[in-house]
Order: C-alpha cells, then sequence, then structure tokens
C-alpha cells in the first residue's frame, strides 16, 4: 500500500489530531513497557506525523504495546498514542487479511513470567 494511502487510513481510523503532540514524552514515561519498546509512545506519534508507517508495522513495538491506557491519561494535550498504535496495529493486520493470532494461539504461548496484564491485552488486540 502506497505510503501516503496507509497514513491517510491509520489516520481516518484514528480519529484524532496526532499534530497536537508536542513531544513531551510524559506519555513514554508513564509506560509499564518503555523498556521493552524500540518505538515509545511519543516516538511513534511523531513517527505517524512524519509519515514513517511501514517502518511502524515492522517494529516489534506494535505488539509489545499493552494497551493499557497509561498514556492516554498521561498526554496533556489528548493525543491517544495507544488508540494511535491500535490504529496502526489494524492496518498490519487489514494487510496480512487475517488477525495476528486467535484466541486458541494464547495458551501455548503462556509462561509463568508473563503478567496477566499481557494476557488480557493479547486478547484486545488479536480477538477477531
Amino acid at each position: 500500500m502506497e505510503n501516503k494511502n496507509l497514513k491517510e487510513q491509520v489516520l481516518r481510523s484514528y480519529n484524532n489530531n496526532p499534530l497536537k503532540c508536542m513531544g513531551c514524552g510524559k506519555c513514554s514515561a508513564t509506560c509499564p513497557n518503555f523498556d521493552n519498546m524500540e518505538y515509545h509512545p511519543h516516538q511513534f506519534v511523531s513517527m505517524v506525523n512524519k509519515g514513517k508507517i511501514e517502518k511502524l508495522l515492522e517494529s516489534e513495538s506494535l505488539y509489545t504495546c499493552l494497551s493499557c491506557m497509561a498514556c492516554l491519561e498521561r498526554c496533556p494535550r489528548g493525543v491517544e498514542p495507544a488508540k494511535l498504535i491500535e490504529c496502526v496495529r489494524l492496518a498490519k493486520i487489514r494487510q496480512q487479511g487475517e488477525s495476528y493470532m486467535t484466541a486458541q494461539d494464547i495458551p501455548e504461548m503462556l509462561d509463568d513470567d508473563l503478567p496477566q496484564q499481557a494476557i488480557v491485552s493479547a486478547m484486545r488486540k488479536y480477538w477477531k
């Protein structure tokens, strides 16, 4: 998919204005999975604004976001980075033509170190 169309698709799903982001990083500072993300929430917003959607589609950050929505609470401008990450994730799913995983895939991926929040988040992210 062409970069411009991909960005338009993501922004249409997002239904907010990511240009409101001033790059303060409060969203990233509150992210519980900050250390495991290649691109942090404020970087994610910046990359969407710059049209670098393809890089985000290939990033593991797309799936390491816990969808806990802590970044939404901390953003002073109401940018909602987690919702934007969800929109990019949906674009990836649309490109694949299917869900990233099914509910039946999750039990075999569980281990004792996996936080409960990650399991719930996986169900929210990948359930079709």
